[in-house]
């Protein structure tokens, strides 16, 4: 069985293809080398038998290629940025994806499944509970409540403090560039897929973190950001308060959620969330990274909060749990092995360079009060 792995290249795409190498797939990659992540130019080395194609997810002629003879499709390309070029979000993720469908329609293949990867950034700004109105979902904080430090997510109607709840599938809400393609791309391959009989699931992955996640992207988070900060000696910048909480999943348990879902007709025509169900602040990361790392490590507060950013997102994972599948790594076996995988490829390359001053070039970085 043949399996086109797309960003294969990347950091989920990269396992994905070892574990389907290892369970026999014939396994073919396509990726465009973005330079953000890999600046050399080369792909990582594959597994013997690994075919790699470098082109576009949005080039008909280089997809249509990729698709010959595949029986399914692993769909983790994207575009990921924090910069305001708005149009090549909906590009890349969205019509990259409606080509992939056209394509398969077109030559009528026989796809036993599509699994797109999609993001807990449909959710927006999240869900939340006030305590006299009840459950709502907020627009984005606005400026000028950020630039008063007003932090938290309040009731439109009564303006009290609400209660974020963990995120569910049913309710989606995006505002950002990014968010929107993704809800864009999931949309389009469910909806395609149902009408075209494409068996097709889309999973929200929480912020995916592990070994091979890129030193050099500038989007590949906080992991990546604190680590190479702290290693370096240098601060941990800490936006807002850091009482904002995220949901952390180790990559290999993302893996193991794509394949238990390939598997499983029951999760087809679904969006289904894979994390952690876990909340974790900021101020926690944070002071875990000076564990692991060193006490000499410093944080900074410099009242500052970046652009779309939302307060809370930790999505529930029940509906992937009913299938059978359940998170198996912490955050600290998360970060161990990171750190391992840093010193096993001779640390923080000197030339990494960091978003920061391009963020607050481009207005994405503001500073508060």
């Amino acid at each position: 069985m043949r399996v086109l792995v797309t960003g294969g290249a990347g950091f989920i795409g990269s396992h994905l293809v070892d574990r389907f190498h290892r369970e026999g797939f014939q396994v073919r990659v396509l990726d465009s080398l973005d330079p953000k992540v890999h600046p050399t130019g080369q792909p990582p080395k594959f597994p013997a038998g690994v075919e790699f194609i470098r082109g576009d997810i949005t080039d008909r002629e280089t997809v249509r290629h990729a698709l010959r003879q595949v029986d399914v499709i692993s769909h983790q390309a994207a575009y990921q940025d924090y910069m305001p070029d708005f149009s090549r979000f909906l590009l890349v993720n969205a019509v990259g994806t409606a080509l992939l469908y056209e394509l398969i329609v077109e030559h009528r293949m026989k796809i036993r499944k599509v699994i797109v990867a999609s993001s807990q950034s449909v959710y927006g700004e999240g869900q939340y509970v006030c305590p006299e109105h009840g459950p709502f979902l907020p627009v984005p904080r606005s400026a000028q409540q950020l630039q008063r430090k007003q932090w938290d997510v309040s009731c439109a109607d009564c303006g009290r403090r609400a209660t974020p709840a963990l995120l569910t599938e049913e309710r989606t809400n995006p505002y950002n560039q990014y968010a929107v393609s993704k809800l864009a791309q999931e949309k389009t391959a469910l909806g395609l897929g149902w009408l075209h009989g494409i068996p097709t699931v889309g999973l929200r992955y929480s912020i995916t973190q592990g070994p091979r996640q890129s030193l050099f992207n500038h989007y590949s988070g906080i992991c990546r950001i604190f680590v190479s900060h702290g290693l370096r000696g240098d601060p941990l910048v800490i936006y807002e308060d850091g009482l904002q909480t995220r949901d952390f999943v180790h990559v290999e348990d993302v893996v193991n959620a794509n394949m238990l879902v390939l598997e499983s007709d029951a999760a087809n025509a679904r969006a289904l969330n894979v994390g952690s169900g876990l909340p974790t602040s900021v101020m926690e990361y944070a002071r875990l990274v000076r564990e692991k790392i060193g006490n000499h490590v410093e944080f900074r507060f410099p009242g500052e909060y970046r652009t779309g950013d939302n307060r809370n997102s930790v999505s529930s994972i029940s509906q992937l749990q009913a299938l059978g599948w359940s998170p198996k790594r912490s955050l600290s076996e998360i970060l161990d092995d990171f750190l391992n995988w840093v010193q096993r490829n001779g640390g923080v390359p000197e030339q990494v360079q960091d978003a920061y001053r391009d963020m607050k070039r481009a207005g994405v970085v503001l500073a508060a009060g």
